[in-house]
């Protein structure tokens, strides 16, 4: 069984986006090179702000949800939290 991962990545507008994998790295190359979502492909992706690491692809898209409905004010937050996301839902 592998781990998932929830990321934030920095924008070139210095907006956060946030997504899911399995393969922190590889995802992040896709969308520096314009192969990831749209919004980063139209923004520009500057680097990764967190990564939090989970169980399975189940409570990654929960957590993704979450993190998607956060301001950006909590989102900043969030980086700087240095707890489990799970925690942080707490």
């Amino acid at each position: 069984m592998r781990n998932w991962y929830i990321y934030l990545l920095r924008c070139k507008d210095n907006s956060l986006y946030t997504g899911i994998t399995t393969d922190v790295e590889r995802r992040f190359k896709e969308h520096k090179e314009g192969k990831g979502a749209k919004y980063t492909k139209a923004k520009g992706v500057i680097n990764i702000e967190k990564i939090f690491s989970v169980e399975n692809k189940s409570t990654a898209l929960k957590l993704e949800y979450k993190i998607k409905k956060l301001t950006k004010k909590y989102k900043e937050i969030l980086i700087k939290y240095d707890k489990s996301i799970v925690d942080f839902f707490s």
